[in-house]
This record gives structure tokens, sequence and C-alpha cells, in this order.
């Protein structure tokens, strides 16, 4: 049966094992990711039982990609993007020199063709936008100099990577010349440059141009109908269609065009609903890519050859981490930034599959070369979120061994406020107001600096779902906790760590539906404030003297 509706079996099939491996790996505490890539090697070709359609999960998987780098860009300006390209540009250049560079020294040391060393070390230099976006979200850091720093970083990739599919065949040819091919003139390969850089520019002054102010009118006007379904047909009809016209006629990547679709729709005022209006099906898409990639992993590689397996991944995980880490040290930023930075291109992904398909069609890398590649980028997609834990933890030694300096270690009798968003900044002000001693917890650096400078508020940096950051804030000896997060998933894990810690603590939460209510009592919560049931309250209060006055 599913033979005959191969997109709803992949769909079904990817989302079902990703839920089933997914909750396997969380009970074993290990990362979700790990289920989702078991799910895609279940679901491929290379083990016993069902198989998915390849093809088709790779297109699913590629949905997934330009919603979350709309995503990412209705929270970027172009502000925000030219603040870092001092760093971003010559950064993602050396990194990816050094990484191409080892690649080709592993390739002459195994006696493979110039060609295939280059294009096996350009896979290898390449960060995957999917698990980087995932780590730098789940830690609130996008909004942040780190997280604006490493988007930057994926750009200027995305940009050589769009250069590098379109010359890969010309270059191909100037390395294979020692095999007897006839490389292409200098003359053809300069307009072949030419010609990909010049529709780059034209999309992108297309995008300033014109897309800044036809985007943010056309989101305007659907607006103004009234109809939220409308709306949500809006957003998802301008990022998936800039998206799909980048990538058809000016030869962009799928990822580069979203990510300008993106930023310009942020120039709105209702970029904030359009990001709402995309998570649900971005969160989706985004564990079919890697159930896609699991797919493709051919477990006897690493029986065959699981040296050499091993000598990639180290590139990966250490070669191109230890020239990232130098490189942001170079420009002078903090250890913690380039440790961030680090970590965060420490893994492969989806342009090198890429790739590496291109690479095997233009036989220019060989299937063993490919299959090592992919099954280094698993690997590295394995260990990234270890290694991400693991840089949780140095920071938060680093910051409970130099502690703020606006933190006062005799605190007590205080109010500890996690977040310091649209609503934590209201709750942080009513509680100035009424004079009462107040501790920020926050991930956020461009809020943990407004606190500071503005407020000069006594803040803790940090997850507060750790038992370490709620000891540094002194729950112990808190009067209230105020759990001001709009994550309901973020806020239960703070309300059962504090409760853990202090089961007299008073903990009033927020909520966004009954069931986040239900979800927020079950951690433990004192008191939950559903937001529309107190907007409800208020208006019915409000018609109190209007229905006094007219006798009812």
């Amino acid at each position: 049966m599913h033979d005959a509706t191969p997109l709803i079996a992949t769909i079904v099939g990817g989302l079902v094992l990703a839920f089933i491996f997914g909750a396997i790996a969380h009970r074993l505490r290990l990362p979700v990711l790990a289920g989702y890539l078991v799910a895609g090697v279940v679901a491929g070709p290379f083990t016993p039982g069902y198989v998915a359609d390849a093809g088709i999960a790779q297109e699913l998987a590629d949905l997934g990609v330009i919603l979350l780098m709309f995503g990412v860009g209705l929270h970027f300006s172009l502000k925000d993007l030219l603040a870092v390209k001092a760093i971003s540009i010559p950064g993602a250049a050396v990194q990816m020199g050094v990484a191409t560079g080892l690649g080709m020294l592993l390739g002459w040391g195994l006696g493979w063709p110039v060609a295939q060393g280059f294009v096996f070390g350009l896979a290898l230099s390449v960060a995957s936008t999917v698990v980087l976006l995932r780590a730098m979200e789940e830690r609130r850091l996008l909004d942040s100099d780190r997280g604006r720093i490493a988007v930057g970083w994926l750009i200027v990739e995305d940009l050589a990577m769009v250069l590098a599919l379109v010359l890969l065949p010309a270059i191909g040819g100037f390395l294979g010349a020692e095999q007897g091919d006839h490389p292409p003139s200098m003359m053809a390969l300069a307009e072949t440059v030419a010609w990909t850089i010049g529709k780059v520019i034209v999309f992108v002054a297309l995008m300033l141009i014109v897309g800044k102010r036809v985007i943010p009118w056309t989101l305007q006007a659907v607006s103004g109908t009234g109809s939220r379904e409308l709306f949500r047909l809006a957003v998802l009809a301008i990022a998936l269609g800039i998206a799909f016209g980048a990538a058809h006629l000016f030869d962009v990547s799928f990822e580069l065009g979203a990510f300008f679709a993106g930023m310009m729709m942020g120039e709105s005022k209702l970029s904030q609903q359009a990001a709402e209006e995309t998570l649900p099906l971005r969160d989706a898409f985004a564990v079919l890519f890697f159930v896609s990639i699991g797919m493709l992993f051919n477990p006897h590689i690493l029986v065959e050859q699981p040296w050499i397996v091993l000598a990639a991944c180290l590139i990966i995980i250490i070669g191109k981490s230890v020239a990232a880490f130098a490189i942001v040290r170079a420009f002078g930023r903090p250890k913690k930034t380039a440790l961030t930075i680090a970590t965060s291109l420490a893994q492969i992904g989806e342009f090198s599959f890429i790739l590496a398909g291109l690479g095997v069609s233009l036989h220019l890398l060989s299937e063993e070369a490919r299959d090592i590649l992919l099954a280094a980028a698993i690997v590295s997609i394995l260990v990234n979120p270890l290694l991400f834990g693991a840089l949780d933890r140095w920071i938060a030694r680093h910051d409970r061994d130099a502690p703020d300096e606006h933190t006062d270690p005799s605190l007590a009798g205080h109010t500890v406020l996690v977040g310091f968003g649209r609503v934590g900044r209201r709750v942080f002000a009513e509680l100035q107001a009424t004079g009462t001693r107040t501790l920020v917890i926050e991930t956020d650096e461009d809020a943990v600096r407004e606190l500071r400078e503005q407020h000069g508020a006594e803040i803790v940096i940090g997850n507060a779902a750790a038992a370490l950051v709620l000891a540094e804030a002194n729950l112990a000896g808190a009067r209230s906790l105020i759990v001001a997060v709009s994550d309901p998933f973020e806020g239960g894990q703070v309300v059962r760590a504090a409760r853990a810690l202090r089961p007299d603590l008073p903990i009033v939460a927020r909520a966004h539906s009954q069931e986040c209510v239900a979800h927020m009592d079950g951690m433990g919560a004192t008191q939950v404030i559903y937001g529309e049931q107190e907007v409800a309250h208020s208006m019915f209060n409000a018609s109190l003297p209007q229905r006094a006055a007219s006798g009812h």
C-alpha cells in the first residue's frame, strides 16, 4: 500500500519512527537528535524492514531548512548582519580553508586523487544550518552577540557553497587534468564566477530594494482582512515562494533565499506573529531533516573503514573547532564567545551531502569516500549536543567562580524572575515600582546588558532549569519565583527543578492555554496565570460600571 502513496508513507513513517526513537533517547537521557537519526537508519535502505523514499524525505527536509532559516531571518536585520561582517567573512573563509586543507591532507595520505581530496575537504568545512540553529535556539542565543556571529558565519558559508556548487565542474576539470582530462580555460572559469556572483548581487538588491517594501506591505494588507488563515498562508507563501524563486531563478540556495525573505519580513510590525505561525511546521519538518540524514547512513562503513571515519571526525570536531576558536580570539572576542562559535561549527550536514552527491556524479568523489563523509557527519551531529552540554557546564562553573558584580552573595528574601522578554520586562518594572528586591535569571546577552546598564539589576546568567544556576540565585533564601518565559516546556522544566529544591516556595508561572495550565500545575507551580483568562476577567470588570449604569 505504501508504494502507492510514497509521500504519505514517508511523512507518517518518518514522524512515527522519530517519535518512538526520540522518546527512547530522551528516556535514556541522550540527545533526542540521536533518536531521530536512529529512526532514519531504521527507515533507510541499509537495514531490513520498511524503507522510506529517500528522495521525498530529502525534499521534506529541505522544507524544514527553509522554514528554519526563514525564522532566523525574522529575528535578524541588515544592521545585525553588517555588525558582524568584520569577523564572519574572514573567519568563515579561514576556517573553511583550514578544514579543506586538512581534508586534502588526509586524502593525500590515503593516496586519493587531488580532486577527490579537495571535494572531500570542502565538504568537511561547512556546518549544518539545522544543527547549529537548533543548538542556538535551545539556549536562546540567536539574539545575542554569539548568535549573530554564528549566523553571519553560516551565511558566509552558504554563499561559499553556492559558488562551490556552480564552480565544482570547472574546478574538477583543472584538478583532474593530471588524469588526462582537458581543463576549461581561465576565461571560461572567470565568466562562470562573474555570472554566479552577479546573480547573487541581483537577488540581494531585489530583496533590499523591492522586498523590503513589498513584503511588509503585503503582510499588513492581509492582516487587514482579519483572516488568520489568510495571514498564515501569506507567511508560508512568501517564505517558500522566495526560497524557491531564489534557487531556480538566481541559483541561490534555498536557505539563503529563505533567510532574506525572513529578514525583509522582519521589517514588519507583524513579524512576531509571522514567526509564531510557522513554528509548528518548522519543527515538524526539521525532525524529518534528521531522519533523512539517518537514511543515508551505511553502517558497514564503520566496520570497513573505521580509522578513516575517525580521522574525518577529528577534522570536523577538533580541526574546525580549533581554527574557529583561534580566529574568534584573534578578533579580541571573549573566550565564552570563541568556545560557543567553535562548538557550533563542530559538525557538518546538508550542504556537505549535496556537495558529496555532486562530486560522485562528476566522478570526482568515490562512493566509499561519500559513505565515509556521511558516517563522519552523523557522528559529528550526535557528538555536538554533548559538546554543547560540556560547554554549558563550563560556562556555569566559570560564571559561578567569577560571580557577577551585580549579584550580592548575601542575597535573601528576594523574588527570582526567570526571563526578561516582553512579559518579563513588565513584571520586572512592577517589582521595581513596589520596591521588591529582584534577581533576574537570563541567557540573552542583550537583555543582560540592558539589565546591567539601564537598571543596575542583580543577574544570574544561565539556564534556570539547572540546579547550579538556581543555587547561584539563592533559591533557598528566596521569597518567591516568577517564571516568565514563553515556552511552556522550558518553563515547566524550571518549575520542576525549583520545586525539587524548595517544596515550600511560591512559584508563579505563565501559560497560553488550558493544557499549558495543567502542565505547569503538574510540574509544581503554585499559581499559573492564563493570559486569555486574565484578559477576559479584566474586560468583564471594566464593563461593570457601564452595566451598573444601565441597570443590568
